[in-house]
């Protein structure tokens, strides 16, 4: 691997995907205008290519831009997964610094489609409306007993995952655990993001979350990851 890390995202493959135009679900963005088992596959392209950006990486630069970018990380997907997949898969996108993509596969846990694009969170002690996220299941969430630095490596998702795969040891959650482990900034105590994950938190009658920057700066923010689900969250 080139400069020793690669970028990466995983996103979900799932056929049901497929229905959002049809459920009538037209806040859903890629979703609504491609039928794509692709979730959310434009904002993951975004955040690689951010990254690539941001390392002056311009062979992926060049990969990863543009309507053509997209078109082709969607074909080189599909041709990986194939026509005969119909269960759902974690996937994982991988960029080098010369532009070479590559894939890998997991297996995963159902969904509903309505759960992967809601509205609104519900909230504490309420029940889930129309459009709310569903609350089950539910996952035990816990603190790491370290302090993380914040750096690149906690703002873009690359292979360099050490603090994360740490935090997780330290807590002794598996794979398939539903557990989460909450990491804390080391130079301010304040709660950066999840191993896996990014937490909201209710405060003052609204749910929130950790704030990052636009931009990879140094002491901006949590310290925490630029997501996805974040970004479409707060986007809405």
């Amino acid at each position: 691997m080139a400069d020793g890390f690669s970028l990466f995202t995983s996103l979900r493959y799932d056929v049901g995907l497929l229905e959002v135009p049809s459920k009538g679900i037209d806040y859903a963005g890629w979703n609504t205008a491609n039928s794509s088992p692709f979730y959310m596959l434009d904002y993951h392209r975004d955040r690689m290519l951010r990254a690539a950006t941001h390392w002056k990486w311009n062979k992926a630069v060049d990969v990863l831009s543009g309507q053509k970018g997209l078109e082709n990380l969607a074909k080189l997907a599909e041709e990986f997964i194939g026509p005969s997949q119909k269960t759902a898969l974690r996937f994982k996108i991988l960029v080098s610094r010369e532009g070479a993509v590559s894939f890998e596969k997991f297996n995963t846990a159902p969904v509903v489609v309505e759960n992967l694009f809601p509205l609104q969170l519900p909230s504490p002690g309420s029940p889930s409306a129309p459009q709310q996220a569903l609350k089950a299941p539910c996952w035990a969430v816990v603190l790491d007993d370290n302090q993380t630095a914040a750096s690149e490596y906690t703002h873009f998702k690359t292979t360099k995952r050490e603090m994360y795969d740490s935090a997780r040891e330290r807590l002794g959650i598996a794979p398939t655990d539903e557990r989460e482990v909450l990491l804390i900034n080391h130079d301010d105590g304040s709660i950066m993001e999840g191993s896996l994950t990014t937490p909201y938190f209710w405060r003052d009658g609204r749910w929130v979350t950790p704030p990052v920057s636009a931009a990879f700066s140094l002491g901006a923010g949590s310290g925490g990851q630029d997501g996805t689900s974040r970004r479409w969250a707060l986007e809405r």
